[in-house]
């Protein structure tokens, strides 16, 4: 019997183009510039990784980069002292990385939030991801493949869209205040139509609801065909700071199952974040 396992869609088959995966091109793009973004989305992947790290064929994977320019960027950063050996064939954050987070006080998020998707997505079987906030953009830190056999692997570890446009970022949207808000969507204002034909006024909308429901639940926007749930994360301090998310596809997600899994982060999050991020 054939396999019926389907990761959709995976970095060299990108149906969205506002995602893109690192070896295509942008408007504009010096072999300079280009180069930068592919040596910060491997950096993206370390960082994610936490302290097992990551072997050469994963970096490869979560980039969507061959082997060739991963093993030269690689150099480059060891060389820096941002990227570090860990055993014989696996790479992890380097010296410099952990001096500059240790001198700006900055917990490592993507590696305190990769056991709550891992319990979450084995939970559902989905595919969850974590997000922070960049000005008015969400910015992937960590993602966890669930057992699924239709995986929605839309974005990866690097990814940045505006805030809002998927699950994880309406949910951070929505925590925040109404000032900040309404900065991050006059700020993205331009560009909402290119996800979904998404209308300030409709976020505006889409971020009331949220409030009201406790998490955020979107469809059709940052990918046809795919509806996510988020939740946003707080500080100690009690300060929305980072987001999770679970995606699949509209079959998979009617309303019923959209609770269960919002339930599922909540729960996740209180069980191994008690204090908060």
């Amino acid at each position: 019997m054939a396999s019926t396992e389907k990761f959709f869609p995976m970095p060299s088959h990108h149906t969205n183009p506002n995602v893109r995966p690192a070896d295509i091109s942008l408007p504009n793009d010096d072999p300079g510039s280009r180069t930068l973004r592919r040596g910060l989305q491997v950096l993206d992947a370390v960082l994610a990784a936490g302290g097992e790290g990551l072997r050469v064929v994963d970096l490869c994977q979560a980039t969507g980069l061959e082997r060739a320019p991963v093993h030269r960027l690689l150099c480059t950063l060891l060389d820096s002292g941002y990227v570090a050996r860990h055993g014989r064939f696996r790479y992890t954050a380097g010296p410099r990385l952990a001096a500059m987070a240790g001198a700006a006080g900055l917990p490592n998020m993507a590696v305190r939030l990769q056991p709550v998707l891992e319990r979450v997505s084995a939970g559902c079987g989905d595919a969850a991801f974590a997000i922070v906030r960049e000005g008015a953009q969400s910015h992937c830190i960590a993602r966890q493949v669930g057992t699924h056999p239709v995986q929605i692997l839309v974005i990866q570890v690097g990814t940045r869209q505006p805030l809002g446009v998927g699950a994880a970022g309406l949910a951070l949207l929505a925590a925040l205040p109404d000032a900040e808000v309404q900065a991050a969507m006059a700020a993205n204002a331009p560009v909402l139509a290119q996800y979904g034909g998404m209308t300030p006024e409709r976020m505006a909308l889409l971020v009331k609801a949220t409030r009201e429901r406790g998490w955020s639940v979107i469809g059709n926007h940052a990918t046809r065909g795919v509806l996510a749930v988020g939740m946003a994360v707080r500080n100690a301090a009690g300060e929305p700071v980072a987001a999770v998310s679970v995606a699949s596809t509209l079959e998979r997600m009617p309303g019923e199952r959209q609770k269960l899994i919002a339930r599922s982060i909540g729960d996740t999050l209180t069980a191994l974040l008690p204090g908060g991020l």
